[in-house]
């Protein structure tokens, strides 16, 4: 075997011959034995060994990486195979006891835009749906620097990367929306709406409609801050995404101003022309196209009736659902009998389920190896 790599194929016939009765059930010789065990443990890590390697290697001074020939690249890499591993749980809530939260939390300060990114993205995986490690994260501050790299980063990518870590970091989680608004949150989404990135302002406008809804006394902060007029402005966005975030946000002040008794955005001519123009282009739509915009149809008629206290035109003409929208027949579950869904979304709902063997697929990469270590240079 030895140069050749393991015979998947060969391994994946004889494993099938042994399951389907095909050939008759026999005692494995011991050739055969160490074949099937050498197959098996050649593409087998033990996750745990290997986030500590990983964690030295995060340890370790980026000068004394780069004297042993390690490239930023080769970082990025490493996080990446880091960010498979932590999808467990169980691996996630590891990685703390093992010494790793606090080297990846400063790699958010790494001088290299893609390094900063992608730790910012394994931050992301390890929080998600995941309250103990949110706990973690914000006890080791680590909310600072992805409020700082949020907030002035000059790589967009990177404050891109934060702001979804800050997201996944504060949802359901009261202590980081606190720290989060004391921090001068708001601020930081505001200008992130004045980019110019229609990802970047997709990720704004819904974590800013998450809160609002999350939080009702902020729809004052909100009005402050101006933010009803980029959202105004937004929802005329060619990017559709862009569009439909904005109206979802407008759509949740609306209805604070309206339970407070405000009349903000009967005021508002700016958006109530925005709203017409974009009613009748939709009106003027082939009937084939009308469902590539069912859901900004539907927040166009709500929006317009929170802040108008009248149905839409949209409504008159039987445009907010279509008759075949009523009742939209289910499609059959095919490929959900062959595929698991994603890993952290299957433990998030299935919390009393076993955690997953620490068992994850090999690189063909090389693993990241260093020389001696910093105290016998």
């Amino acid at each position: 075997m030895a140069g050749d790599g393991v015979k998947w194929e060969g391994l994946l016939r004889w494993s099938l011959s042994q399951a389907d009765g095909t050939e008759p059930k026999r005692v494995l010789s011991d050739e055969e034995r160490r074949w099937f065990m050498e197959a098996m443990t050649a593409n087998s890590v033990d996750v745990i060994k290997r986030m500590k390697e990983i964690t030295e290697v995060m340890k370790t001074p980026q000068d004394v990486l780069e004297a042993h020939g390690v490239t930023t690249a080769d970082i990025e890499g490493m996080l990446e195979e880091l960010q498979e591993h932590v999808e467990s749980i169980d691996m996630a809530n590891d990685l703390h006891s093992i010494g790793g939260l606090l080297p990846l939390l400063g790699y958010l300060r790494n001088y290299n835009a893609g390094i900063r990114a992608k730790a910012a993205e394994v931050v992301t995986t390890i929080v998600q749906n995941n309250p103990k490690s949110q706990q973690l994260v914000m006890e080791a501050s680590g909310l600072d620097p992805l409020l700082s790299n949020l907030s002035s980063d000059p790589d967009v990518t990177v404050r891109s990367k934060a702001l979804g870590a800050i997201s996944s970091l504060i949802r359901n989680n009261k202590t980081g929306v606190n720290a989060f608004k004391l921090a001068n949150g708001y601020a930081a989404l505001r200008d992130a709406l004045r980019s110019n990135d229609a990802r970047f302002q997709r990720q704004a406008l819904n974590l800013l409609q998450y809160l609002l809804q999350e939080n009702t006394s902020d729809y004052s902060t909100a009005m402050e801050l101006g933010f009803p007029r980029l959202m105004v402005h937004l929802a005329s966005s060619d990017d559709s995404g862009v569009r439909e975030a904005a109206l979802g946000a407008l759509l949740e002040l609306a209805r604070g101003s309206t339970s407070e008794g405000s009349s903000s955005f009967d005021k508002e001519d700016k958006l109530k022309q925005i709203l017409q123009n974009r009613i009748d282009g939709i009106s003027s739509m082939e009937a084939e196209d009308l469902g590539a915009v069912r859901e900004e149809r539907q927040l166009l008629d709500s929006l317009w009736s929170a802040c108008y206290n009248e149905p839409s035109s949209l409504r008159e003409k039987g445009l907010v659902v279509l008759p075949e929208e009523e009742n939209p027949p289910q499609p059959p579950d095919v490929a959900g009998k062959f595929f698991e869904p994603p890993l952290r979304a299957w433990a998030a709902n299935n919390p009393t389920r076993p955690p997953v063997p620490a068992v994850a697929e090999k690189k063909n990469e090389s693993p990241l190896l260093l020389g001696p270590g910093p105290s016998e240079l």
